[in-house]
């Protein structure tokens, strides 16, 4: 008999990391990815406004932990509406928000695995976020993951959505050169809230609390690029503020922000040859004697490592590409001295900037596939129609306390 239940810290942490250890992510025989959640398997979702954590529990006599799921509500921007009483052309567009609910950290025990367990989460779950409001659920899942597709695709009525690009690039032992050029300027937490809901809260996907998010303490930081020949790249203090900057930019310019995954969970590479990490360590030992040549190398991925995650990447300009390449320079180098061993981002596969965001292909996932689901019938803000039949745009917001 199946029980599905609240987790409880207390008493189930033991066993919900023995499950977390049987489900490896990754084809069998094949290089898997390991995800130590830190002794907190709530903290991919605790920063988020409203979450829960259900577990499956079998046995009478002697109980046992056979799957988990996680799950949390946001409000976030699923379109744009147009406000006819304002005469400036940049205040008749409105972002329209919704109720968004996101499934993540399914997890069922192998030996357990064809039983249901998993259907039984989800629907679970999504009962929850019902009762909490929500109107639309999504999951985000490997595109090659049959059985998570056929679930939730096949039983669960879940739709395909959006295909985002997850761009990943090994931190190197040396520091890499940001151009001359540019000048990078870090914003305080009010003013790179003010940039974004200035610039790009229409963007789908945009939550409506982003600044709780660019408060939050693993948020290390907004940074803006700009030509340093402009009036901003001048030196310190000559940052006027970012609505005069949006009144007034550069021809060129980009920001983004930066996510410290390192203090919430590791990751870790397994089933690598003998060959692969000798050739990896190589690598590493090379760059770390000669610094001065800049070579890539391979970080130590064989053994547990921390990420930074790059987010809100946006910008305007003929140059805005490689401003975005100066800000993840600037980022890697922040990944360095954080002793991270892995740079990501995750952005829509249309998105005009990815040709400036440095990325491996072996370490990256060119379609991520994210699938959605209509909860309900009623819209917050007005009724426009159903978000899982409109078409992707060019650019979608990615929350960094959800990847």
């Amino acid at each position: 008999m199946i029980v599905v239940r609240e987790y409880d810290s207390s008493r189930d942490l033991a066993d919900v990391e023995a499950v977390e250890r049987r489900c490896e992510v990754g084809p069998s025989g094949k290089l898997s990815l390991f995800t130590d959640l830190l002794g907190d398997p709530l903290c991919r979702i605790r920063h988020s406004p409203s979450f829960l954590m259900l577990v499956a529990e079998m046995g009478t006599e002697k109980k046992e932990i056979v799957g988990m799921i996680r799950g949390c509500i946001k409000t976030v921007t699923c379109g744009i509406k147009l406000d006819l009483n304002h005469k400036s052309q940049n205040d008749t567009v409105k972002p329209l928000y919704t109720k968004l609910a996101y499934v993540l950290g399914l997890r069922v025990s192998p030996s357990h695995r064809r039983q249901g367990i998993g259907l039984k989460l989800v629907k679970m779950m999504e009962e929850w976020f019902r009762q909490n409001g929500a109107e639309y659920s999504y999951i985000a899942t490997e595109n090659d993951n049959e059985a998570s597709v056929n679930l939730f695709t096949g039983k669960c009525g879940y739709s395909e959505f959006r295909k985002p690009s997850i761009l990943v690039n090994p931190v190197y032992a040396h520091r890499v050169n940001v151009s001359r050029r540019v000048t990078v300027i870090k914003l305080d937490p009010v003013d790179a809230e003010s940039l974004y809901r200035l610039r790009f809260s229409t963007t789908e996907f945009f939550p409506r609390d982003i600044d709780s998010v660019l408060n939050n303490e693993l948020s290390l930081g907004t940074f803006v690029a700009v030509p340093r020949s402009s009036c901003y790249g001048s030196g310190s203090g000559s940052w006027p503020g970012s609505s005069k900057f949006l009144e007034y930019p550069p021809e060129s310019w980009a920001v983004l922000s930066v996510w410290n995954c390192k203090d919430s969970f590791r990751l870790e590479v397994r089933g690598a040859s003998r060959l692969k990490r000798v050739v990896a360590k190589t690598t590493r030992v090379v760059d770390k004697t000669l610094p001065f040549l800049k070579l890539p190398s391979i970080p130590s991925v064989f053994k547990p490592f921390g990420l930074h995650f790059m987010y809100g990447i946006g910008g305007e300009g003929p140059q805005a590409a490689k401003m975005v390449k100066s800000l993840c320079g600037h980022a890697h180098n922040l990944a360095k001295d954080g002793g991270c061993g892995v740079l990501a981002t995750e952005v829509a596969g249309e998105e005009p900037l990815r040709q400036g965001i440095p990325h491996w292909k072996v370490l990256s996932c060119d379609e991520d596939l994210w699938c959605i689901k209509r909860l309900g019938e009623d819209y917050s803000d007005g009724a426009v129609g159903d978000w899982t039949t409109s078409p992707p745009g060019s650019s979608i917001f990615v929350d960094p306390r959800e990847f």
